[in-house]
């Protein structure tokens, strides 16, 4: 999962403060691995750099300085990018295309067009990965079923998430 990416895309509800981020990181997404206040700092500090984000104002406490960050057009363009951007299949892949899905209905993107992206990326893999198994040896032949039946499991999910799209819509938009 991109760290970065995501902490972009939950900026697009508007301006926010790292531990904001974090909390907000971990409660939608961090769940098994929780993020470390930081990574999350080290990550704006990269955002900063390149661009991606904006200091939208500083509060002064008890403690350090307090930023808020915004994210920035060119933020906006690299989130786009990187949802739209098919995952390589592979095993475990869920938990990126979870999160893309979940980025994309809490930033009102079309998560059923990434979907319908995904599943031909899938279906193109699987296609010479048949291709592949019909021309091998018994140990090709192997390599290619375990990864296609991988893929078909990926499939399933990729159908049942699509299904489910705006029920998921309704519960991590409240």
């Amino acid at each position: 999962m991109s760290i970065g990416h995501t902490l972009l895309g939950l900026l697009e509800s508007g301006p926010r403060h790292g531990y904001d981020l974090k909390r907000a990181f971990d409660e939608k997404f961090g769940h098994d691995r929780p993020l470390h206040y930081g990574q999350v700092y080290s990550t704006m500090s990269r955002l900063l750099k390149n661009g991606l984000v904006e200091v939208d104002g500083v509060e002064a406490g008890g403690g350090p300085e307090r930023k808020r960050y915004a994210i920035t057009e060119a933020g906006v363009t690299d989130v786009e990018t990187w949802l739209r951007q098919p995952e390589k299949p592979e095993p475990y892949l869920q938990s990126t295309l979870y999160t893309k899905v979940v980025l994309a209905l809490l930033t009102g993107r079309d998560a059923g067009d990434m979907l319908d992206t995904q599943r031909a990326e899938h279906l193109r893999l699987m296609r010479v990965l048949t291709d592949r198994k019909r021309r091998g040896d018994l140990s090709d032949q192997l390599i290619c079923d375990h990864a296609l039946f991988h893929l078909e499991a990926d499939l399933r999910w990729l159908e049942l998430t699509a299904a489910r799209l705006t029920q998921l819509a309704t519960e991590v938009r409240a």
